[in-house]
């Protein structure tokens, strides 16, 4: 997937998104434990069947969305995806520039 700086809903990604009409609390629980974890695994199910999951984390991941689940992803696996996105692009830089 190519990363690309995103911005609120320049490729109108939104309007098709599965979760329009879901209440967004259940996007961004209170916590991560207890019963938060059943929320965040009922957002994740709603993220698996949406046709524009990958918009979705594609915009949560360019622009630092600490909080929630995104495009099927929550805060901590999004880090992880932010961090492997991140050290690629390093990668690619320092290629670039050596040669």
């Amino acid at each position: 997937m190519a990363w690309t700086q995103a911005t609120w809903n320049a490729e109108g990604w939104r309007m098709d998104a599965a979760c329009q009409d879901e209440d967004p609390m259940m996007f961004f629980p209170v916590g991560s434990t207890g019963p938060a974890v059943d929320v965040v695994e009922a957002a994740k199910a709603i993220c698996a069947v949406c046709p524009v999951a990958q918009e979705c984390l594609m915009f949560a991941v360019t622009t630092n969305q600490e909080y929630g689940v995104w495009g099927g992803l929550d805060e901590e696996e999004r880090r992880e995806v932010r961090r492997q996105w991140r050290r690629a692009s390093r990668s690619v830089q320092r290629q670039a520039a050596s040669a």
